[in-house]
């Protein structure tokens, strides 16, 4: 089973190597597999180091929630 992530585009360098924020926590992920007009503040879901799909504010925060109650009734 694979898991993707949803993550804000914090900043973007000239090589399509973006740092992404997911839930406090800063990663760099590629850009090369969403489209051109992604920008900082944008959110997306990440995968193995690859945004893999660009997704609007509310369902990030939606699957943010969920994966945040997932991990809360686990440790619980």
């Amino acid at each position: 089973m694979c898991l993707g992530f949803p993550g804000k585009i914090i900043s973007i360098d000239e090589n399509k190597l973006a740092i992404i924020d997911i839930s406090g926590t800063r990663r760099e992920a590629r850009l090369d597999l969403v489209d051109d007009d992604t920008v900082p503040g944008d959110y997306v879901i990440c995968h193995a180091g690859y945004a893999i799909h660009k997704i609007d504010e509310d369902l990030a925060r939606e699957m943010l929630d969920c994966l945040k109650a997932i991990v809360e009734s686990e440790t619980n």
